[in-house]
């Protein structure tokens, strides 16, 4: 730019901050730079340069001085732990009837999966199934006993327990019934409570084969009873393969202390595998030469086949993925033909890590590979993205998923072909949306 030009609109802008009456005229010429910048830069969405423009008159928000630029902030006293801000309480999990018992204590409140950033999801959003209602314990009080099949059984304070040496490991908790109610067909216009019954954090504590070198494991145990204090007594039986391998008591998660919803003080951690064997207020730990035949791993949590018998004892969450931006609740109705927009989701696996993720825009005849963002870790989430310039024409959005282990995601049709359309649990099946012509999203499943 010439240098002579340059001075002389900076003496012209000068000359306006002095001049009161020229402040308003001011902020729209600022305003108007300022966007002009942004949308010369930037490699998405396209934006309102024009304040003049915004709904036919010019945009206060732009053009005024708002209360928070003139007054104080509350002090840091105000709130000594920290909360979201008043503008994002519709960032909440939810809960519905068709997921919870009569009184609501045997309950599922589901994650908003769609609002979040990255892999790590905040603990007072993190997914949350109780089968008695939340428990509060002591710290104090409680203890874990570890017994059955070793050499020195005991009981430990929570302090005991902290002794040992602490890792720290990101990992994601799913329920098995995730995308469980889209078995049959889509129950949910919503991917909130279609896919919401998971979450990933950072956990820390203890591996438990580090506490079983104290102990002595004697060579006939074989499976590992984790029992939990609360009122419906949760009690899941563990190969113990996996024990020997990286389950974990957790005491820690995103850096505080487990919430009481999450199993406070410790809860039971089996990385990749079913929510539920990972029991919450861990009281005790029994070893065993055979399955202890649990109520929950009994009449609950089988996977009934199309010949009318069940399999049990099926642990690690298949290889899944499915888009979140758009979905129900972020639909491309503000979208016009032309707009350069992201294609976001999330993809997991129980077996391994995330190698790959595919994304098609008819349904599943075609398919391009999308690109992994971030932190790409075993049995954690993983982001995916692909950029995608809107034609304003209905489509059939999927994502499928592969891992380093070799499982690839399958079809709906692949799905029911293997384990028949009775059984709840381990749908991993490709999601679909529906995304009409005007930008609406609709949840629907494409069977061939």
């Amino acid at each position: 730019m010439n240098k002579a030009l340059t001075i002389s609109k900076e003496d012209e802008v000068l000359s306006e901050i002095q001049d009161q009456s020229g402040r308003r005229n001011f902020f729209k010429k600022t305003a108007a730079y300022s966007m002009s910048a942004f949308a010369a830069s930037s490699v998405l969405m396209p934006v309102n340069i024009n304040a003049e423009e915004h709904n036919g008159k010019g945009d206060p928000a732009i053009l005024e001085e708002q209360v928070w630029g003139t007054t104080f902030g509350y002090p840091v006293t105000h709130n000594l732990y920290g909360l979201p801000s008043p503008y994002e309480s519709n960032v909440t999990r939810r809960t519905t009837e068709l997921l919870s018992s009569g009184n609501m204590y045997a309950s599922i409140a589901v994650s908003p999966i769609h609002e979040l950033s990255g892999i790590i999801t905040p603990n007072g959003l993190f997914f949350n199934r109780c089968h008695g209602g939340t428990a509060e314990i002591d710290y104090n009080k409680h203890r874990l006993m570890i017994h059955g099949l070793v050499e020195k059984p005991l009981v430990l304070t929570m302090d005991e327990l902290k002794r040992y040496p602490s890792v720290s490991r990101i990992h994601f908790i799913e329920c098995p019934a995730n995308g469980g109610p889209e078995w049959r067909n889509p129950q949910f216009p919503s991917i909130q409570f279609a896919k919401g019954f998971m979450s990933c954090a950072e956990w820390t504590g203890v591996y438990i084969k580090d506490i079983l070198k104290d102990l002595g494991l004697k060579p006939e145990a074989k499976w590992m009873l984790a029992e939990g204090v609360d009122n419906s007594h949760m009690g899941r039986t563990v190969p113990i393969d996996k024990v020997l391998d990286d389950a974990m008591i957790v005491w820690g998660q995103n850096g505080e202390a487990l919430r009481p919803e999450q199993g406070y003080p410790i809860r039971l951690l089996l990385p990749g595998w079913e929510g539920n064997l990972m029991v919450k207020w861990l009281g005790r730990l029994e070893f065993a030469s055979e399955p202890f035949y649990a109520k929950e791993e009994t009449a609950k949590y089988t996977a009934l086949k199309p010949s009318g018998k069940a399999i049990q004892h099926f642990y690690a969450n298949e290889v899944n993925s499915v888009i979140t931006s758009p979905c129900p609740e972020k639909p491309w109705s503000d979208l016009k033909k032309g707009d350069v927009v992201e294609i976001e989701g999330l993809a997991w696996s129980g077996m391994g890590t995330i190698k790959g993720v595919d994304i098609s825009l008819d349904g599943g005849k075609n398919w391009k590979e999308a690109s992994l963002k971030g932190l790409v870790l075993p049995q954690a989430w993983t982001r995916f993205s692909f950029i995608y310039k809107y034609e304003g024409k209905a489509l059939f959005l999927s994502s499928r998923a592969r891992d380093d282990a070799g499982y690839v995601q399958p079809s709906v049709k692949q799905e029911r072909d293997a384990v028949g359309v009775e059984g709840v649990y381990h749908r991993n099946g490709i999601h679909t949306w529906e995304v009409t012509a005007n930008g609406e999203v609709k949840n629907v499943q494409i069977l061939s």
